[in-house]
């Protein structure tokens, strides 16, 4: 089955500007780029000239005559005599551009052209991408894609849009949802948090109704992960990279979930793995969370760059790394005991991401205050905590209570196992509206 994905009507909107820019749509190994291009543009354009770098290496060559776009029109069709360029009425879509820098140098003659519309997608693994960002800039428009979100997963499962408007007004008005919404929801939510967005695991989900076959994709998903760090990363320790890779459930299993590269290997230090975290996030397959030095605006400007907490982008990918008696508590709602919290965090992690947040939390000295993560409205930094129980908030009352070092905080934010609810200090919602908050916070 076609998935419906946020992406549809991004680019729906990009083909209705008249001054449209080439496009690149970048984003992680799999999350579903192509599919949702190629079905774009075979539904909106008479004519599509789809090009993939890494199947076809032949096209690499067709920008050695230099960015004049008549020459890459010749050296196309040279190749390809049956691809129909019509001006104003042709897609040219250049796909795994990261095998390809040189592509993205032509963007730019492609806009002052202006015969034909070309869309680029590229994977972020691997170091050419960083290439390929400071190529056309001002010539060219760039779009991430994440595997999908908790939204575009009730729509995989049949919901339609009014069900979404219903919950955004329900977080308005402060109103509990239903008994029968939350029981729903909240299977529907175990589910999305099982089995996680990569598309091809949910199409198989969805089509089959049950996990059947889910695992198997996952693992695989993971092995092609680790093979891609081992062709992609180039100019730093391959071995090093893939074991931060691998302990990623270790480290969230901690009761800090701080990174720590001496639980990496023994004797490891700082020094020897310069990069490798950033080589991970960059390739779009870590979420990395920073400590704030202080709780105060602005949080790009408050926080430590080496103290730092990693999530995995996908959540039931890191539900596959775990051992196989964890997988089947999971998948058997079960009680994952000390495992909970750390799979609780990962996902509203992953759901703020995907809602455009950077992830930051707080942590003093003595760990007597802790916070799982921020964000903000237009006039106050707001603390957002992740109950996996029913415990005290101590934390979050002490944070929105002291007005004499927490200037910036008015309110905070908990997802937990509850109902909407507001007691004067902070809001309630249960963990699957997270997908909801930046709505909220903007309609608040």
């Amino acid at each position: 089955m076609m998935l419906k994905r946020k992406i549809d009507q991004f680019l729906t909107q990009w083909k209705s500007k008249e001054d449209r820019l080439p496009l690149i749509v970048k984003g992680a190994r799999q999350v579903g780029k192509t599919s949702s291009i190629a079905a774009f543009a075979n539904a909106t354009y008479p004519n599509v000239i789809s090009i993939n770098f890494v199947i076809d290496h032949k096209y690499q060559n067709i920008f050695d005559d230099g960015y004049d776009v008549n020459s890459i029109i010749r050296n196309i069709s040279l190749l390809n005599p049956s691809f129909v360029f019509e001006p104003h009425k042709t897609l040219i879509f250049f796909d795994e551009i990261q095998s390809c820098p040189a592509c993205a140098t032509s963007l730019k003659a492609f806009k002052i052209d202006g015969r034909f519309d070309v869309i680029c997608s590229g994977s972020l693994m691997g170091i050419h991408y960083r290439e390929i960002e400071s190529n056309s800039v001002g010539y060219k428009e760039d779009y991430e894609m994440h595997s999908m979100d908790f939204e575009e997963f009730l729509w995989a499962k049949g919901y339609s849009d009014d069900l979404i408007e219903g919950l955004i007004e329900n977080m308005r008005q402060v109103k509990p949802l239903t008994q029968i919404e939350m029981e729903v929801l909240t299977r529907l939510f175990h589910d999305y948090m099982t089995i996680g967005g990569m598309p091809a695991v949910v199409n198989h989900y969805v089509t089959n109704d049950n996990f059947s076959g889910t695992l198997q994709l996952q693992r695989q998903l993971l092995a092609d992960y680790e093979e891609e760090i081992t062709k992609y990363a180039e100019g730093l320790d391959k071995g090093r990279i893939k074991s931060i890779y691998n302990h990623i459930s270790v480290f969230l299993a901690q009761d800090n979930k701080k990174f720590q590269i001496t639980k990496v290997a023994q004797g490891a230090r700082n020094r020897e793995y310069t990069g490798t975290v950033e080589w991970l996030s960059d390739a779009g397959v870590v979420n990395i969370c920073y400590c704030l030095d202080q709780v105060a605006l602005p949080l790009k400007g408050n926080y430590n760059p080496k103290a730092f907490k990693l999530y995995y982008k996908d959540t039931g990918l890191l539900i596959a790394s775990l051992d196989e008696e964890a997988q089947e508590d999971l998948r058997a709602n079960k009680n994952f005991n000390a495992y909970k919290g750390a799979i609780y965090e990962n996902i509203i992690a992953d759901m703020l991401v995907k809602q455009g947040y950077h992830l930051y939390f707080y942590k003093n000295e003595k760990s007597t205050l802790e916070m799982d993560f921020f964000v903000r409205d237009k006039e106050s930094l707001i603390p957002v905590e992740v109950k996996a129980t029913d415990n005290a908030t101590r934390s979050l009352n002490k944070l929105i209570d002291d007005n004499e070092h927490f200037q910036d905080i008015r309110y905070g934010i908990k997802f937990c196992q509850k109902n909407i609810g507001y007691n004067g200090k902070f809001y309630t919602f249960p963990y699957f509206l997270a997908f909801l908050l930046r709505r909220f916070l903007q309609q608040r």
